[in-house]
């Protein structure tokens, strides 16, 4: 009997452990997780709803990884978007495709997905081994023979990796595979957050914590480049912005060669200058004796009427009626153009997603093999791999997890 262990009970490692029990059934299949439950992550996904995947053909799938799309090619074409939705609603969970083509269980809890995957397990006849935490892997002649806890040494003929990033530490993503990886001879490539919040310069933004803007555009700026561009949702933070959108710009932003970044805000990219202009005159006239900050409640959220007014260099008191053309001007270019010097990313540990991570070049991607170590495998964020916000990562972890499955 041929074992393989998988370590990590997260997404990829729940469909590596099943994959390797149903596509051999003279597996034994034994899954390790160092905390007292699986999908501790998977629990606080999507906000609690879990976004599972994204309801894409693979070609435009790939469009959205940033991390080594063509390493991702064979274990998307072997298990898609598709093969992850058929399976869950295969084994009970429904599911629903929203805005974005990002798809949701029906019940909008992520308890259900975690559900859905032990059952499959429990019915597939892995073995799952809670609160154990593995220490190392013992390897002999370039090969696997066995892996070894806290309370003793377990033999088995392959090793699946599957540990996560250094994302959500509290979940139990601490950084154990890369040290096993590199205990292997593999190379770590530099770890960075990704879809992770944006730290802003100044206090400026204090103001307008907690409001949440829609339907607005993003450029941010390298030097006087533009290096990423987006429309949708975001909200300000206390630190900064956070929100779709400025996950997406982290995926960009964490691999910029300069730290002179900027973030400008189009708080209204449905209109033109000209038509915005317009607009504002009409408020104007309409209300000459009131205060432009009064006025403004029409165009924008209470709280960020203050920012735009001092980037504007308008007084909130100053009446309509003693506007000038160049102040209306000036609020034209601040609601098209508000902007903010990036400071940086959130630390690491608050990041959705680890970026960087093992090596590709040192796995086949057709089996997700070590090309070192042999019956050594690696699945899901322990990868250099990662993709935008929208089911995209999660949808990696499954399709790399089945795939080392397979051939494990």
């Amino acid at each position: 009997m041929h074992t393989v262990i998988v370590i990590g009970g997260g997404a990829a490692g729940m469909f590596a452990a099943y994959s390797a029990a149903t596509v051999n059934r003279n597996n034994r299949v034994i899954l390790v997780e160092k905390n007292e439950k699986l999908g501790k992550k998977l629990y606080i996904t999507g906000k609690g709803r879990c976004n599972l995947t994204n309801n894409v053909p693979v070609s435009e799938f790939l469009n959205n990884v940033i991390g080594n799309p063509k390493f991702l090619y064979s274990a998307l074409t072997e298990f898609s978007p598709d093969d992850v939705m058929r399976f869950f609603e295969d084994n009970g969970c429904a599911l629903k495709t929203e805005r974005g083509n990002r798809v949701f269980p029906v019940s909008d809890k992520a308890s259900d997905i975690t559900k859905t995957l032990q059952k499959a397990l429990v019915k597939s006849g892995v073995e799952i081994m809670l609160n154990t935490n593995v220490l190392n892997i013992k390897t002999e002649n370039g090969q696997i023979v066995g892996v070894q806890t806290e309370s003793e040494l377990l033999s088995c003929d392959s090793v699946i990796v599957c540990t996560g990033g250094l994302s959500y530490p509290l979940t139990g993503s601490t950084g154990d595979g890369y040290m096993f990886a590199k205990c292997a001879g593999h190379n770590i490539v530099d770890l960075k957050p990704s879809l992770s919040g944006l730290e802003l310069c100044g206090t400026d933004f204090i103001t307008a914590q907690g409001v949440s803007l829609k339907n607005v555009a993003i450029t941010v700026l390298s030097g006087y480049k533009a290096i990423y561009k987006d429309f949708g949702e975001m909200l300000f933070t206390h630190y900064g912005v956070s929100g779709p959108i400025i996950l997406s710009a982290s995926c960009v932003i964490n691999r910029a060669k300069t730290n002179d970044l900027t973030l400008k805000i189009d708080l209204k990219p449905a209109i033109s200058d000209k038509i915005l202009d317009d607009r504002l005159l009409r408020e104007i006239e309409s209300a000459k004796l009131k205060t432009v900050s009064n006025v403004m409640r029409a165009l924008l959220p209470q709280s960020l009427i203050s920012i735009i007014l001092s980037v504007a260099s308008i007084s909130a008191e100053k009446r309509c009626c003693d506007l000038t053309k160049n102040d209306r001007l000036n609020l034209v270019a601040s609601l098209k153009n508000l902007t903010f010097q990036i400071k940086g990313l959130r630390p690491i540990e608050e990041a959705i997603v680890t970026a960087g991570g093992i090596s590709v070049k040192e796995i086949n991607p057709k089996t997700m093999e070590s090309k070192l170590v042999k019956g050594l495998f690696f699945a899901g964020e322990v990868l250099d791999v990662d993709a935008y916000t929208g089911g995209f990562n999660i949808q990696i972890a499954f399709s790399t997890g089945y795939v080392a499955g397979k051939n494990a």
